[in-house]
């Protein structure tokens, strides 16, 4: 039986690809006609919905913001579930994040969207609920998602209250002109106190206390309310079905079979399978082969309308080609493109090495197919004496730097060499020859090894933040000091209430981009919140701080740093290599230099041979003789031997100083 099972369908197959030739050779047992053939599809392909039903008045688009760990994908979650959109089982925990690193460490990496209806009063709506990440790393998946957006929920833990990323999500929603519902959540807990967190939030965002909307996401105690409040107060989409197609391009995934996946909002007309549509900013044209929506799994569609939030499939075969922000219309029919969005600007760059150099092409390919699905890295070739070939990788802030690391470990079984963070500098040259070389007077300093000399640049110029710290008052002391040893200028300081204080500080990025999150955490016992955004760039002392050994400076250990940090930063990394690099049969000096001042040294002492063992009594001119040939041989010997780093030592050396 399961033979004939599968001959029947494989000439159903045959049918279907070539109708012309199929009744010439049909076998008298398989049945005819197409709904026999649907018959035998219909376990394959989903049946597809009827968008129309959902005109543009019933329909809300919204996004829920918050900062980390404060219940976002909890509150998704229950959402799903009441409105029938998940079934409702107790293993409904972090249903958008599909990563495994977002599963591990329980935080949201990518934005996920997802389409719910909701019957509210006798009418059907259509809710696009887009989860977004909590960590300052990932604020540009928010920004994206407030595009396709009219409104957002903004869940603050009724605990812990207002934090540094909740302020900086509320303006991104503010500055975007979208409505605001304020949600206090994790009311069951034992020490929650919503009535402070709500005058927080009146004091800091002007929300009167009424529009608080008190609930428990893990309970679900009034999360229902929530969904009357975004019908409500939350206007829909301002588009008519009538226009011209225009959609924006919000975020893209990448499917090894069908190629790239692109989110869409429609901001006018309508698409469907067959269409061919033009984007804006590449100029391609392709045919769709597929619309949907997110149901949290693709459910697809004749046609998308005019408000509505879905999927596009249309043969793109590299990411790069949907590019987010663009704009799509309809060949022939083109429109003013949207407004788009400024593109990720990586704040942090590592190098990337394989452990082994054999596992290049691999490497390679896994890097390939993974930014594919993360476009906000940025790629560059590189190499290295020691390391061998790799690549210098940018990413948006330390975490993505790590979940990027976890993530070719968990899903291409690649293990790797990670160097030292360094953010990207710039320098204004002042010789001529070099501005030739360059073409232009500003250039960005990514690598050491590219850092001009002193001579040639009129000035240095270093990355600086805007850092918001929230806290408990009496831990503000330590937290001043901190602030200052990391050369931090102070901006502004606002009581929230009598307990909990803001700070804003201008900060260097390369004071906090390595341990100042971890430092804070610890003076102030987990409870101090730290966010920032970009403040563009200072003149600062810069130098490059080189690492010698026996005089041979090793490029991979070369930093750019402050003038102040010199001293401490070159003493640090000479004891720690000190530690790191095997005893030789000489001496080794490392050494840390500035140009040609040596800042630091320490001394690897040489194995030493005791030559006057054999020397039972007898004159000292002769053991005085015995060592002065040893001393001869070690000199001759430290001349022509290399001191070569084993990788290991790399590792060790270039690891963070928290490590210590």
């Amino acid at each position: 039986m399961a033979l004939a099972g599968r001959t029947a369908a494989w000439w159903a197959r045959l049918r279907s690809l070539c109708p012309a030739v199929a009744p010439l050779c049909l076998p008298p047992w398989l049945p005819a006609g197409p709904v026999a053939c649907e018959r035998l599809y219909s376990s394959r392909g989903k049946e597809k919905l009827d968008m129309l039903m959902y005109p543009v008045e019933s329909i809300r688009n919204f996004s829920i913001i918050a900062h980390v760990d404060h219940g976002k994908s909890t509150l998704a979650d229950r959402l799903l579930e009441i409105t029938g959109t998940i079934a409702k089982t107790d293993r409904n925990k972090q249903v958008l994040d599909k990563l495994q690193v977002e599963r591990e460490r329980g935080i949201t990496v990518k934005a996920q969207s997802a389409s719910i209806f909701y019957n509210h009063e006798g009418v059907n709506y259509l809710l696009n609920l887009i989860d977004t990440p909590g960590h300052v790393d990932f604020s540009y998946e928010v920004s994206r998602s407030l595009s396709a957006c009219q409104g957002v929920i903004l869940v603050v833990d009724a605990n812990e209250g207002i934090q540094a990323q909740t302020v900086a999500n509320f303006y991104l929603a503010f500055e975007a002109q979208l409505a605001i519902i304020p949600v206090i959540n994790k009311i069951d807990l034992k020490n929650a106190d919503p009535e402070r967190v709500e005058k927080q939030i009146e004091k800091l965002f002007d929300i009167p206390v009424e529009e608080c909307v008190r609930i428990s996401a893990k309970q679900g105690t009034n999360v229902e309310k929530v969904l009357q409040k975004v019908i409500e107060k939350i206007p829909p989409p301002q588009c008519n079905t009538a226009d011209p197609l225009k959609a924006l391009v919000f975020d893209s995934t990448f499917d090894h079979y069908r190629g790239v996946i692109a989110n869409i909002a429609l901001f006018g007309g309508e698409i469907e399978k067959g269409h061919k549509i033009v984007f804006a900013h590449t100029k391609k044209r392709y045919e769709v082969n597929e619309v949907g929506i997110l149901t949290p799994n693709e459910q697809p569609t004749h046609k998308l309308y005019a408000g509505q939030v879905g999927y596009l499939i249309a043969g793109m075969k590299e990411v790069t080609e949907a590019q987010i922000g663009d704009t799509l219309f309809l060949y022939k029919q083109p429109v003013e493109p949207l407004p788009g969005f400024k593109s990720a600007k990586p704040m942090v760059f590592a190098g990337m090495y394989p452990v082994d150099q054999t596992e290049y092409n691999n490497l390679k390919s896994a890097l390939e197919r993974l930014t594919l699905n993360d476009s906000s890295v940025t790629v560059h070739r590189d190499s290295s004496l020691a390391l061998g070939a790799g690549w210098r990788l940018g990413f948006l802030g330390l975490l993505h730097m790590e979940v990027f690391n976890q993530r070719l470990e968990q899903e291409y079984n690649m293990s790797v060499i990670l160097t030292a963070p360094t953010v990207p500098y710039k320098a204004i040259l002042s010789s001529e020859k070099l501005i030739k070389e360059y073409g232009k007077a500003e250039i960005t300093i990514i690598n050491p090894a590219q850092f001009p000399d002193k001579l040639s640049v009129s000035e240095y110029l270093e990355p600086t933040v805007l850092g918001t710290i929230v806290t408990p008052h009496e831990y503000i002391g330590k937290i001043i000091t901190l602030c200052q040893d990391r050369r931090a200028v102070q901006k502004d300081m606002l009581y929230i209430d009598e307990r909990r204080v803001m700070l804003k500080y201008l900060f260097p990025l390369n004071e906090i981009v390595v341990d100042f999150y971890d430092a804070l955490k610890s003076l102030s016992s987990g409870y101090a919140s730290f966010d920032y955004e970009d403040a563009g760039y200072q003149a600062a002392d810069l130098i490059k701080m080189d690492i010698l050994l026996n005089g041979n400076p090793v490029e991979e250990l070369s930093t750019i740093i402050h003038n102040d940090k010199a001293y401490a930063t070159g003493k640090f990394l000479c004891e720690r290599l000190k530690d790191a690099i095997p005893r030789q049969l000489f001496e080794i000096a490392i050494q840390a230099a500035i140009g040609k001042k040596i800042i630091a040294r320490e001394t690897l002492k040489a194995y030493r041979k005791n030559v006057v063992a054999k020397c039972y009594g007898g004159d000292i001119t002769r053991r005085m003789k015995l060592l002065k040939r040893q001393a001869e041989g070690k000199k001759l010997m430290r001349k022509i031997g290399n001191v070569e780093v084993p990788k290991d030592a790399f590792i060790r050396v270039l690891k963070r100083q928290t490590d210590k």
